[in-house]
This record gives C-alpha cells, structure tokens and sequence, in this order.
C-alpha cells in the first residue's frame, strides 16, 4: 500500500486524465488514483462522474478481477471499467491513437512465462515469454505522447542481451526514464524474494540521463516481511530529494552514453557503497535459473528458425 500511494503521489494523475492499470489486480493503483484525483479535483457527483469514465483497469485471473470491481464500487465508481481480459493477449499493432492514456501506474506480473503463442502478438524482434518485458512493451504503447507511468519491475527486466537489450533500448529511444528506484529485496515477501525497482518514465522524448536512488531498509530492520511491512514514512527523504535532486549516498546520476556503451543494462549498483559479498535464497536461485532457462528457450528457438531457414 505505501508503495502503491507513493508511485501515484509521484506520478500526481488529474481528473480528466485517462488512467491505465493493465495488470490491475485487486486494483490498488486504480483506487489510489481514485483518492489521489478526488481529493484535489473532485467537488461534486459531475467531477465523480468524469472520474468514474477515466478510470480503466484490466485483469485476467477471475477472483482479483471479481475484488477489484467490489474495491471500485466501495470507492464510488457505480459502473467500474475493468475488463476481463488478458491485456498482453491482443495484437500489439492494433493498440492504436484512440486507446492510448495519459498516466499508467503498474504492477505487472514478473517471474513467469506467458501462455503460448501470446508473444507472437509482438513485433518479431521483441519477441519473449517473458511476462515483465512483455508487459513494459504494452504499456510504452499505451501511452500517449507526454504520457507518463509509474511501474514496478524486476531486475531482470534492467539487464541481460538479446531481446531484453532491444526492449531497454527501444523504451528508453521512446521514453524519458527520468528515475529508478531500487529497492530491498524483501519489499515483497513472503509472495516474492527477488529485487525490484519502481520506474517513473514520460513517453515522447528520449532518455538523457537516469537518476537512481537506492532505498534502504531502516535502521534496526535487516529485512521487511508481512508483519513488518514498507511504510509510508520511509519515502520521506526521496520526497525532499525528487524536486532538488543533488548526488548523495542514496542517489547518482547515470548519462545515456554510459548506458548505451554497456548494452542498455539499467541494472546499476550505488557508487556510494561498498560491494558486499552477497548470498542468494533458494528462492531467488530458482527465479534466476527460470530466467537462465528463458533465454535458453529463445537462443534455441533462434537456432531453430535459422537452420529451418537454409
């Protein structure tokens, strides 16, 4: 939740602005804007109503779908706009001028594979069965031209070649990638023990330089977990820093030559501290073996299409 309302403060949505959650879930993002919109622009039933007509959500598993329409209804939306679909499931080409939003605030699914044949869906050379990536290509094509997105995603999606160096280097051609938070790794244990990054980005003019700020846990806390959860107060030096941005020990500054000159790799640590050694759970050695299979896939299906080719 504190993750969720800090995205959506950063991110500031207006009402009549057309607001995207392609993998709403439960739809935390969508009643955050909600909250975030009517407390600055909502005085009466005529500003709920243009509220209710701007806020979009889509979802494929039926038991967050059912409690995201019931988390719509108790937050006034009469007649919630949330299909049941599988958002990556539809022609990417197809997502045209008349669909795309101004803000997309996002939790994407990472660590698994999509159904088959869906990536066949995207153009051949950002073909993937990675949902994350997927999910990052999808949601640069639904936003409008100085449209702008606040998403979470996995560091795994920051790094590796291939297809994934293609999808960094076409989104950060496409977007300004203005700043990346990187965050401990037990944000969100117990449902997953992998790093993850919150990304705040605004389609239309190309990436200059990324800021990065490194949050770290408390002091006292060696890790989060669901009694001892991330809590809002924690963002308060980021708020101070987002506005008068200067280099510190939590933030630094990264040109897009230094990133270009090393593969697009977005996956980069703090100068400021020391490298520690570091040890992996059971779960992360299985995410990243999942991982180290996907691009095994792909290598495969490469080899495959050339040697069918000649």
């Amino acid at each position: 939740r504190a993750l969720t309302e800090f995205i959506t403060e950063m991110i500031n949505p207006r009402l009549g602005e057309l607001v995207l959650d392609p993998a709403c879930g439960t739809g935390g993002f969508l009643t955050s804007a909600i909250e975030n919109i009517r407390k600055q622009d909502v005085k009466g039933v005529k500003g709920l109503k243009e509220l209710e007509k701007t806020i979009h959500g889509m979802e494929l598993k039926p038991l967050p779908f059912m409690l995201c329409v019931t988390n719509l209804i108790l937050h006034d939306i009469e007649v919630p706009n949330v299909d049941y679909t599988d958002s990556l499931n539809r022609e990417y080409t197809s997502i045209s001028q008349k669909d795309r939003v101004d803000v997309i605030l996002a939790n994407p699914p990472f660590g698994a594979s999509v159904s088959d044949g869906v990536e066949t869906n995207y153009p051949q050379n950002f073909r993937t069965t990675e949902s994350a990536d997927l999910f990052l290509l999808l949601m640069i094509r639904y936003l409008k031209d100085g449209g702008r997105a606040g998403i979470v995603l996995p560091d795994g999606s920051l790094n590796g070649d291939g297809v994934k160096q293609r999808i960094r280097q076409h989104f950060l051609e496409t977007c300004n990638l203005h700043t990346v938070v990187r965050l401990p790794i037990s944000v969100f244990q117990p449902y997953a023990a992998i790093s993850t990054n919150l990304l705040f980005f605004e389609k239309g003019t190309p990436t200059k330089e990324v800021w990065y700020w490194e949050h770290k846990l408390p002091e006292g806390v060696k890790a989060y977990s669901k009694t001892k959860r991330i809590q809002k107060n924690e963002f308060e030096s980021l708020r101070a820093w987002w506005k008068k941005r200067k280099e510190n020990e939590h933030a630094w500054k990264v040109s897009i030559k230094a990133i270009a000159e090393n593969g697009y790799n977005l996956d980069i640590k703090n100068p400021h501290t020391p490298e520690e050694e570091r040890t992996y759970s059971s779960s992360e050695i299985v995410s990243m073996l999942h991982d180290s299979f996907c691009k095994s896939d792909e290598l495969l299906k490469a080899l495959k299409k050339e040697l069918g080719n000649d």
